[in-house]
């Protein structure tokens, strides 16, 4: 299977989950919109009413499939390319986790864009600060603190246990992105979560994702995506 990975060209966003995977797995695919007429071709599948159409993107083609939403491409990925449990305890477990990633992913690009993301972030600094600080004082301690919980009890290799599943992907993106978004904010709460600074070196490790990062595939994170560095917003 050669995968067709729908996603903006320029950001890192949500599609960047979905990417780790493909890499990790070493599946075939094509990130569409960074090749030639690729932005056409995604505004087409975009604007296509019959059938299962995406919403927006990410989206993934596999064969005749369209599969929309992040969480949902995982958990299809996750099964054939043995990034998730064979069971279907197991499977519906780790597609919970990525769930509860995209809720914390949505509240990271809250920080910068409390008000929406019509407006500019000029126009919500003071809304963005104080959102912001509410974020870093109980929301990040909630969830990062649940997921170094979950290292601790199964044994603190991977989320689940001996096993990498997509899910430990996701949660070396998050790290990397708070580091990137919030450098300063993030070194003094890294002593609170030894275990996900530990996966997230492990991660970083593994042949196919130190060759992904190394590459051209791998875009910078900027301030057009989820994760935007505002000195303003770094305490």
């Amino acid at each position: 299977m050669h995968y067709q990975l729908y996603y903006w060209p320029t950001i890192q966003g949500r599609g960047e989950y979905v990417r780790l995977a493909l890499e990790e797995a070493g599946a075939g695919y094509t990130d569409v919109a960074r090749r030639g007429h690729g932005m056409g071709a995604m505004s087409k599948m975009l604007e296509v009413e019959k059938g299962t159409p995406p919403f927006a993107p990410p989206f993934l083609k596999a064969g005749k499939l369209v599969i929309g939403q992040t969480a949902n491409i995982l958990l299809y990925l996750g099964s054939r390319h043995g990034l998730a449990p064979k069971a279907e305890a197991g499977k519906l477990w780790v597609h919970q986790l990525q769930l509860t990633i995209s809720d914390l992913v949505l509240e990271v690009h809250d920080t910068h864009h409390p008000l929406g993301p019509s407006l500019y972030y000029e126009d919500q600094k003071a809304p963005a600060k104080k959102r912001t600080e509410e974020f870093w004082d109980s929301r990040v301690p909630k969830y990062l603190g649940y997921f170094e919980d979950l290292l601790a009890a199964n044994g603190g290799s991977y989320i689940t246990g001996r096993r990498l599943t997509y899910v430990d992907l996701s949660l070396f993106q998050i790290v990397e992105g708070l580091r990137y978004a919030f450098p300063k904010r993030m070194k003094a709460f890294e002593m609170e979560i030894p275990g996900l600074v530990g996966l997230r070196d492990r991660i970083a490790a593994r042949p196919n994702i130190k060759a992904y990062l190394a590459s051209d595939r791998r875009i910078a994170f900027n301030e057009d995506g989820i994760f935007r560095r505002y000195k303003a917003l770094d305490g």
